[in-house]
């Protein structure tokens, strides 16, 4: 059927191409790309003749038939499911028709006419736009860390073709004969829509020519802006509320990295609210580790805009701050040392209280590697100046974790780094560290004491009970419960009973 087609098609292009040229009849006839041969315009005509202009014209007419009736060509999807017919001949001849488009666009001179763009994004829709397989969660292991991992990439074998369709997808993006006025029409709403869900393909290679083409439409179709924006969002949205699983997250990132260099200042509350409710979220998933440079950029890109959201963006990572993941910690505190490296002062003092005790859970995180990495902070110049100038406040909460961790931490590296911070201290303000100094000390022996006490009650109850002695009576005493960490309710009367 193939073979038919094209015969037809060769012979009529061969007939229309030799109407106005001198060109061999050994040249393929079906190749788009061909020019002629240069006419050889002699002094005495200058201007075309009628019958030239009329040839001209017709050529033309005749090559834009060609071309839409390559693309219905085009339209005709192959079976891919069967690996043992990956290079039938149907197959081949499809892609040798995919390839003389990308030519014919790439050496057109003429500015691409209504009907050609519906054609093209007729086959674009029939081609790219599919339901993708259902996908096999890994199952996690004892730990849960499977899900840290990621998956062996799956490779489309649809690419064969697909490849192609995406490199004549770009090109009509970014062709200067496209009216951007005119296409706009076809390429609307429903097929962006349509080609972010795209975004889900488990094959990289796909992903990677995604986001080079959804950067050159944010580009070119200024109307479509809100709504991918919009859109996106809602990507987020899902991925962290409802499904935590998609593909391309990493790639949408590095979108919208480029796309938020270019806000303008002052932003605007849309791109604000962009901030707080989808970039920040995305801090919540177990997965964050396969895009967490990506995401790092988008936020730093905002503070470098508005260094005003440098305290929003620390609050919002200390809700989502991990308690049980020690690895997603880690990375937490990789990017908070990004952030504070460009917070200012001002937003510094609206958020280090709660800054610095969760940093005191991570100095005396029994992860040998928290610990540290939170102890490795105090290497940041720009950090330390800003504690120490609000270090009667900072250090109060912060020297009870140092000075556990120089008693009772098990790692000696850790040990070592935290008495190297304690002497950074000391050389800051040494009557304010004695004065930490002190006050630890009188609250390890007040609970000291209070640990006595209740050791010495609950042995009282014990012996109580071996000896059979009313607990109640012998054992509790006004304010014993308190003690215990409960409230001791006294004795119920029995009500008296009713007289009819």
């Amino acid at each position: 059927m193939w073979k038919h087609i094209l015969v037809k098609l060769a012979w009529k292009s061969s007939k229309s191409i030799s109407v106005g040229s001198n060109s061999s009849p050994n040249n393929n006839a079906t190749s788009l790309d061909k020019s002629e041969k240069p006419k050889v315009i002699s002094p005495s005509s200058v201007l075309p003749t009628e019958t030239e202009s009329t040839s001209n014209y017709t050529q033309i007419m005749e090559r834009q038939e060609l071309f839409l009736k390559k693309l219905d060509l085009c339209c005709i999807t192959c079976d891919f499911s069967d690996r043992a017919k990956d290079y039938s001949e149907d197959k081949e001849l499809k892609r040798q028709a995919l390839i003389e488009v990308v030519e014919f666009l790439s050496s057109c001179n003429e500015q691409l006419t209504e009907p050609m763009m519906i054609a093209l994004c007729r086959m674009f829709s029939i081609n790219l736009f599919r339901v993708f397989p259902p996908k096999i969660r890994s199952k996690p292991g004892p730990t849960g860390g499977a899900e840290m991992e990621e998956d062996d990439p799956v490779f489309d074998p649809s690419w064969f073709h697909l490849q192609i369709v995406y490199d004549l997808l770009l090109k009509f993006v970014t062709s200067s004969l496209v009216d951007a006025k005119i296409a706009r029409k076809y390429m609307d709403n429903s097929f962006v829509s349509k080609l972010l869900d795209l975004f889900d393909s488990e094959d990289p290679r796909e992903r990677d020519c995604l986001k080079t083409i959804l950067h050159r439409i944010y580009g070119k179709f200024m109307s479509h802006r809100p709504f991918i924006r919009k859109e996106v969002s809602n990507i987020f949205y899902r991925f962290v509320f409802e499904t935590e699983r998609h593909n391309g997250i990493a790639e949408l990132l590095e979108v919208f990295g480029s796309v938020i260099s270019g806000f303008a200042k002052p932003l605007k509350e849309e791109h604000k609210v962009f901030l707080w409710k989808a970039l920040i979220p995305l801090h919540k998933p177990k997965v964050v580790g396969t895009y967490l440079p990506q995401l790092t950029y988008c936020v730093m890109q905002f503070i470098e805009k508005e260094p005003k959201l440098a305290s929003t963006v620390i609050r919002g990572l200390l809700k989502y701050w991990p308690v049980t993941n020690s690895q997603k910690e880690m990375m937490f505190l990789g990017e908070l040392e990004e952030v504070l490296e460009s917070t200012e002062m001002a937003e510094f003092q609206k958020c280090m209280v709660p800054l610095f005790r969760r940093l005191a859970q991570c100095l005396n995180s029994s992860h040998f590697q928290v610990a540290e990495r939170a102890l490795f902070l105090s290497n940041n110049d720009h950090l330390v100046n800003m504690i120490s100038q609000n270090r009667q406040v900072i250090l109060p909460l912060i020297y009870p974790a140092l000075e556990r961790n120089a008693r009772w931490h098990w790692n000696r590296s850790v040990l070592n780094v935290t008495m190297n911070v304690r002497k950074m201290f000391f050389e800051m303000d040494e009557n304010l560290l004695l004065a930490c100094e002190s006050s630890f000390t009188e609250e390890e022996e007040k609970k000291a004491a209070t640990e006595e006490r209740r050791r010495l009650i609950w042995e009282r109850l014990e012996n109580c009970t071996a000896n059979g002695t009313s607990t109640r009576s012998s054992a509790f005493s006004p304010g014993i419960g308190s003690e215990l960490g409960f409230v001791v309710l006294p004795p119920v009367t029995p009500a008296a009973p009713l007289v009819a």
